[in-house]
C-alpha cells in the first residue's frame, strides 16, 4: 500500500477494510444486542469477514471506475469514516453489555486462538503473501512512479487492482480472526527498510513478513508480562511500539522509500 499510493503512512486500514470488518461485527453485536461471550466465535468471525469483503468489493469497483490512485485513496478513507460513523450510531443505542463486548473485540487480541483457527487463517495468508511476492518486480517499477512504470510496459491499472484485492483479503481475514490490530501493518515495512537498508521488494516483502511476525509476537508477550493484572489491550501495546516508528518516518520526510 505504501508503494502503491506512494505514501509512507499508508497501511491496511487505508482502504477502509478494517472499518468494514468493525461495522460487520457492530451490526451483529450492537444491532442484535448480543455480547461477545454470548455469541458464537464463528458468528463474529463471519460478520467481520463479510463486512470487510463488502468494503473491499466497493473499493475494487471504485478502482475500475476511477482508475486514479490518489482519488482511490480518498475513497478508501471516506469509506472508513462512513463505517466508523455508522458504528458510533449503533454504539449510542446499544445496551451496556453488548457495548462492552464490542469494545473488547475492538482492542484486538491474539488470545484464545487455537490450531483449528490457524488451519483456516494460514491458507489465505500464504496465498496473499505469495501473490505479494510475485508482484515484487511490478512494485519496484512503481517506485519510480506510474508514468515510468507504464513506460517499462507495466499495466498499472491491472496491477493496482490485483494488489488492492490481495491486500484487502489479507487485512480482512486477519481482522476477522484477531480484531482490528493497529500499527503492525503500518510500522513493519519501515522497520524492514531500516533493518535491511533496501527498497527492493524482492527483499522487502519477505523481510516485512518476518519483521511483522516478530513484532506481533513481541507485543503479545508484553501484554502477558508477569505482575500485570489481567492482559493488557493488544492495540495499546502495538500503538506504544508503532507510534514512535511513524513519528520517525514523518521526521525523515520523503527519504522513507529510498534505498540506502
Amino acid at each position: 500500500m505504501q508503494t502503491l499510493f506512494r505514501n509512507p503512512l499508508a497501511g491496511p486500514g487505508v482502504l477502509g477494510v478494517t472499518s468494514g470488518a468493525g461495522l460487520g461485527v457492530a451490526i451483529l453485536m450492537l444491532g442484535g444486542g448480543g455480547s461477545l461471550g454470548a455469541l458464537l466465535p464463528a458468528g463474529v468471525l463471519a460478520a467481520a469477514f463479510v463486512g470487510a469483503m463488502a468494503v473491499l468489493l466497493l473499493i475494487v469497483l471504485a478502482d475500475r471506475r476511477i482508475g486514479d490512485g490518489a482519488t482511490l485513496l480518498i475513497v478508501g478513507l471516506m469509506t472508513g469514516y462512513l463505517c466508523s460513523a455508522l458504528v458510533s450510531v449503533l454504539e449510542l443505542y446499544a445496551p451496556a453489555h453488548a457495548l462492552k463486548g464490542f469494545v473488547v473485540w475492538g482492542m484486538g487480541s491474539f488470545n484464545g486462538k487455537e490450531m483449528k483457527d490457524v488451519a483456516w487463517l494460514l491458507p489465505v495468508v500464504l496465498i496473499g503473501c505469495l501473490a505479494a511476492w510475485l508482484h515484487a518486480k511490478p512494485l519496484n517499477a512503481l517506485l519510480a512512479g506510474e508514468e515510468q512504470a507504464t513506460t517499462l510496459g507495466l499495466n498499472v491499472r491491472r496491477t493496482r487492482s490485483v494488489l488492492i484485492a490481495f491486500s484487502g483479503l489479507l487485512a480482512s481475514v486477519v481482522t476477522a480472526f484477531c480484531g482490528p490490530v493497529s500499527f503492525i501493518g503500518l510500522a513493519t515495512p519501515h522497520v524492514a527498510r531500516g533493518l535491511f537498508r533496501t527498497a527492493d521488494h524482492r527483499v522487502l516483502i519477505p523481510a516485512s513478513i518476518i519483521s511483522g511476525t516478530c513484532l506481533a509476537l513481541l507485543c503479545d508477550v508484553i501484554t502477558r508480562l508477569p505482575g500485570i493484572q489481567g492482559i493488557l489491550p493488544l492495540n495499546a501495546v502495538t500503538s506504544l511500539l508503532g507510534a514512535p516508528v511513524v513519528l520517525w518516518v514523518l521526521w525523515q520526510g520523503r527519504n522513507w522509500y529510498r534505498a540506502a
